[in-house]
């Protein structure tokens, strides 16, 4: 196992290489791109959105007023350069490293990125590996707490539902589980705003923020528990309608096995009925959902927490990569891609081991 491990780890490099040799190449070719949000906030059309945050960087003040000596002919390379002199756009490129060709600035990124080095935010004038750092608790703290939830709950309920085939319990936990599973996650959050977070009934939970002001002088007991009064809502909201998929999912995979001929000459044995769920089924059936916990997880952790990080006003990952591609913040993309590829990976690898952990006849190894 240890070799199989060892291979797989090897291939992570020139996966990883590969996943950002063809979005740096896509990326490159959208339009649009920081010279051109810099143009834009110069002529004073840009809709900003990192302005909230860390306004205009100091580069951009300086070029914002050397535009009062614009006359004539600028560049038509960019949109909304029209007026701009020549060497303000010049100066623009080589600030954000435009003056390069592009294949110098892959090679160069992935040079910088083999010593870990990220570089800078275009717009936040901050490391990116530090926004990233910054962002992470965010995000794992939801992805984490909602993928164990959903689990929790889905298999034992899957089980159920599968043992139960075809009775009342079945059909109603059938009907309440699609219900659930049409609601959106973001509608749910803001029922739950309105309900508990002081929007118009109850005042029980925090609105905003991963823990209080005041964390920091908690004691350990509290400190814990002010933290998980703070995800109470998001993380309810997330695991709502996320269980359905795998509930039935997981009664599938049960009934699919229940009626193997294994199962019936295990009963005419005499064991018990929970000796044979739980001692040969469970084995079986939960091989295709372990299979999707990587995957699950990797969902939960980078897309499904947007828009529940902008309503409990949590400053993820997850808002923190959205908020670069509208701004085309370069580096950050990159960075952030970068961590999400190398985590998606290691999940990949996660997911064998798991395999092989919940049955040992798997063996990656002897088949490699």
């Amino acid at each position: 196992m240890l070799s199989y491990i060892l291979r797989r780890l090897m291939l992570v490099v020139p996966t990883l290489i590969g996943i950002m040799v063809i979005n740096f190449f896509i990326i490159q070719a959208a339009p649009g791109g920081p010279v051109e949000q810099m143009l834009a906030q110069i002529q004073g059309t840009a809709v900003d959105a990192t302005e909230r945050f860390s306004g205009s960087s100091s580069g951009g003040e300086t070029l914002r007023k050397s535009t009062t000596d614009t006359s004539g002919g600028g560049a038509g390379a960019y949109r909304g350069a029209r007026g701009l002199p020549r060497e303000l756009i010049e100066r623009i490129e080589k600030m954000y490293g435009f003056d390069k060709p592009v294949h110098e600035r892959f090679l160069l990124m992935m040079r910088n990125y083999l010593v870990l080095d990220f570089g800078e935010s275009f717009f936040r004038n901050r490391r990116v590996v530090d926004l990233v750092i910054e962002k992470l608790p965010v995000s794992i703290s939801l992805g984490l707490w909602t993928t164990l939830l959903i689990y929790f709950v889905s298999i034992p309920l899957g089980i159920a539902k599968a043992v139960r085939d075809g009775s009342r319990f079945d059909v109603s936990t059938s009907s309440i589980l699609i219900v659930l599973n049409a609601i959106p996650g973001f509608l749910f959050a803001l029922l739950l705003v309105v309900l508990f977070a002081g929007g118009s009934y109850f005042k029980w939970f925090p609105l905003r923020g991963l823990v209080s002001d005041n964390w920091s002088s908690l004691g350990p007991l509290d400190k814990v528990a002010d933290y998980f009064w703070h995800m109470a809502l998001p993380i309810g909201a997330m695991v709502i309608g996320g269980f359905a998929t795998l509930t039935f999912l997981t009664k599938n995979s049960f009934l699919e096995e229940i009626n193997k001929q294994y199962v019936l000459t295990a009963r005419a044995k005499g064991l018990a009925e929970r000796r044979v769920l739980y001692g040969h089924v469970f084995r079986n059936a939960m091989l295709i959902v372990i299979a999707g916990f990587p995957a699950a997880f990797l969902a939960v952790l980078f897309t499904g927490s947007l828009l529940i990080e902008v309503i409990f006003s949590l400053d993820g990952i997850g808002l923190l990569g959205f908020e670069a591609t509208i701004n085309r913040d370069y580096p950050v993309m990159f960075g952030t891609l970068y961590f999400f590829g190398l985590i998606g990976l290691i999940m990949g690898i996660v997911g064998d081991l798991m395999y092989m952990i919940v049955d040992p006849r798997i063996d990656f190894e002897a088949r490699a």
